[in-house]
C-alpha cells in the first residue's frame, strides 16, 4: 500500500483545478463520514456505497460525456474526452484504444481528504474501490 503515501499534486496553483480538488474532497469526506456511521449502526455501507455510486457512475457519463460524443459507443472517443477535462485529479492515458482504457492515477483528492480524515490505508484501499463503482459505469 505504498502507493497512498506518494499521492502528492504535481499541477498546482490553477484555481479553478483548486476549487475542483476542493470539492472533490467534500464528497470524499461524506462518502467516508457516511460509511463510518453506517458500519457504527450496524448496517453494511459497502453493499448499499457501491450499489448508489453506480447509479450515479450511470447518469454522469450520460450527462458529462454521452451527450458530446459522436460514437456513443466509442471507448477510445470516450477516453480522450474524459483525458481532456482537467478535473482535480492527476492521471495519465498508459493505453487507450477501442478495446483497452489504462489510465494510472498519480493524485486524487479523494484520497487527499480520507487521509486528512485519518482513514487507515486499509479503509482508504476500500473507499477507493468503492468511488470506483461510478467509474467502473464509464466503461460499460
Amino acid at each position: 500500500m505504498a502507493k497512498y503515501n506518494e499521492n502528492k499534486p504535481v499541477h498546482t496553483g490553477d484555481p479553478v483545478v483548486e476549487t475542483k480538488r476542493t470539492y472533490i474532497e467534500h464528497r470524499a469526506y461524506w462518502m467516508a463520514l457516511l460509511r463510518d456511521e453506517v458500519r457504527k449502526a450496524g448496517g453494511d455501507m459497502e453493499k448499499v456505497g457501491r450499489a448508489a455510486i453506480r447509479r450515479c457512475g450511470c447518469f454522469q457519463i450520460d450527462e458529462n460525456f454521452r451527450d458530446k460524443m459522436n460514437d456513443k459507443t466509442s471507448l477510445k472517443e470516450f477516453g480522450d474526452l474524459f483525458m481532456a477535462e482537467p478535473i482535480g485529479f492527476e492521471n495519465k492515458a498508459v493505453e487507450m484504444t477501442e478495446d483497452v482504457m489504462h489510465v494510472e492515477m498519480h493524485y486524487c483528492p479523494l484520497l487527499n481528504a480520507w487521509r486528512k480524515l485519518g482513514f487507515s490505508d486499509e479503509d482508504c484501499a476500500l473507499f477507493c474501490d468503492i468511488a470506483m463503482e461510478g467509474d467502473r459505469q464509464f466503461a460499460q
